[in-house]
């Protein structure tokens, strides 16, 4: 077969039956093949990046492999600040990317691409020669998986055309879980949580599959000690009665006061930022003990008293059988006094109720999101003043469902995602909460993707006219915000246009309408909030 043919076999072999991107001239033969040859799906996008961000937003919702395929010099720089905010994200990716023949030194198009690639910190693969293709595609594979990062895979024009002798090399990813060995890291941490008097267990996005989630709570109720999470792993423990819910800069008032208090955090899947430790102020007086497969993420944010290697299910396990072993009494903190506190906390938080002819605020719209939107949702949020509220308050009913996508500090990467997580779990409602300002960078030109693509979910903007980050800078500093504020169209008017159906909202009652509409809706919704600039919530 020939090469490009070769390619799209290569994919659909390894498992990829979705593939994201933007044709050009070193991309389209073989992005063809797949659809035709292979019966895959390819969903084209309106921008590169876009292109990138949805297949990263595949990944996360998906544990499958997302894959993007773009042409050379420009439509891959296009895909840079994708592939950065992949990297920090730490998310597994494959891209395919042309490039200008070696022979046509002058093209235009000719750019040092894999230079732009490793900028990035993204991986730069070479597809050596047209014998190679199916090889050099499973190494690709291989490393974005291993690494734990977006792979780009940089494909020659002038391969495409020809012939090639095509066999199978398929990568499969190995069985991650981990047995912890005994060793003097074990010993550590089994005599630091032993001595604990007020220990707390703390569980982050590398313990969020059932299996580990309920070993981690075994733990917690025979250590009898509260139980807490990432943001990133939020509502994992919904249920429990004596959850604190997020640790951290978005901690609620009460579970500040009991984090304060504990004398020892064991934390599993959690890599101990900043943001998770409270600027360190959630360290302090504190042992703490870090359980993580990844042993990169071992002193990367925080020295730790105790660093285990190893799978957060079973190392939960492998503690509580010690501690029966060892026959070490619970710590007592966990029972009926704390449920009590935290239940009556929670009742506090959530006891606005809004009216119809209330007009709409954060707090208000999220508490109304809640009870209107299915409970299986997925939310997949934006960057943007905006996200406090919602951050701590809109449920999700497990974490899988819940993506953010701040990991490089831009707004305007949501759509992609969105898409991304549309496209990997069809049928399933999502939500994209996203401001007004990142709507525009990056949300409005894949609005129409979506149309195009028969993806129906639900895009809520939250519009309060302004770059709300720089506009309450420049309030702190009794200065004009002027320069933040923007005069925006219509963008119910706009979703419209677009094929899909818009609602602009100025009251609660207005939210539960488009609400409403929305669950019967065969389009995209765009649910347009008007806020006051002046009157969002604190971002912490």
């Amino acid at each position: 077969m020939k090469v490009h043919q070769a390619i799209a076999h290569a994919l659909h072999d390894n498992g990829v039956r979705d593939l994201f991107g933007l044709i050009g001239d070193a991309n389209l033969y073989f992005s063809d093949s797949f659809v035709r040859d292979c019966n895959g799906q390819f969903i084209s996008s309106a921008n590169e990046d876009g292109a990138t961000l949805m297949a990263l937003g595949y990944t996360v919702a998906t544990g499958k492999l997302g894959c993007c395929s773009v042409t050379h010099g420009a439509a891959l720089t296009n895909t840079l600040t994708a592939l950065t905010h992949g990297t920090k994200a730490r998310t597994p990716m494959l891209l395919l990317c042309g490039d200008t023949a070696v022979a046509d030194h002058e093209n235009f198009q000719n750019t040092p691409q894999r230079d732009h690639v490793l900028a990035t910190g993204a991986g730069f693969e070479q597809l050596r020669t047209p014998e190679t293709a199916a090889i050099d595609i499973a190494t690709a594979i291989r490393r974005a998986w291993t690494e734990r990062r977006p792979i780009v895979l940089n494909i020659p024009v002038e391969f495409q055309w020809l012939d090639v002798d095509y066999a199978p090399v398929v990568w499969r990813k190995p069985e991650m879980r981990t047995i912890v060995p005994e060793s003097e890291d074990l010993d550590n941490a089994i005599g630091i949580i032993a001595a604990a008097r007020r220990p707390l267990v703390l569980a982050g996005r590398g313990a969020i599959d059932e299996d580990a989630a309920a070993a981690i709570l075994r733990f917690a109720k025979r250590l009898e000690a509260p139980v807490a999470t990432t943001l990133q792993a939020k509502d994992l423990f919904a249920d429990d009665n004596c959850n604190l819910g997020i640790f951290g800069t978005l901690s609620q008032d009460v579970a500040i006061e009991q984090i304060l208090e504990a004398d020892c955090v064991i934390a599993f899947g959690a890599s101990l930022n900043p943001f998770t430790m409270s600027q360190g102020a959630f360290a302090k007086d504190k042992r703490i003990v870090q359980i993580d497969i990844d042993a990169a993420q071992f002193g990367r944010f925080l020295q730790t008293d105790a660093s285990v290697l190893g799978d957060a299910g079973r190392t939960a396990d492998l503690f509580t059988h010690w501690l029966n072993e060892a026959e070490i009494p619970g710590c007592g903190w966990r029972g009926d006094e704390l449920a009590t506190t935290l239940a009556t906390a929670r009742a506090a938080v959530i006891s606005i109720d809004p009216q119809d002819s209330d007009p709409i605020d954060m707090p208000r719209a999220i508490k109304i999101c809640n009870a209107a939107l299915p409970a299986d949702r997925v939310l997949v949020t934006d960057g943007g003043r905006f996200l406090g509220e919602p951050w701590k308050n809109f449920r999700v009913s497990h974490p899988r469902n819940f993506t953010i996508t701040l990991a490089f500090g831009s707004i305007g990467l949501g759509m992609g995602y969105a898409i991304g997580t549309a496209v990997g779990r069809p049928g399933e409602p999502v939500v994209h909460l996203t401001g007004d300002g990142g709507f525009v960078l990056g949300g409005l030109t894949e609005f129409n993707t979506a149309v195009r693509h028969g993806l129906n979910f639900t895009t809520i903007v939250c519009n309060d006219g302004a770059y709300g980050a720089e506009h309450i800078q420049f309030r702190r500093k009794n200065m004009d915000p002027t320069l933040s504020t923007f005069e925006w169209p219509d963008f119910a008017k706009v979703a419209d246009a677009l094929g899909g159906k818009g609602f602009r909202v100025t009251t609660c009652g207005e939210l539960r309408h488009a609400l409403d509409a929305s669950k019967n809706a065969t389009v995209p919704v765009l649910i347009d909030l008007i806020l006051d600039p002046d009157n969002m919530p604190e971002f912490p």
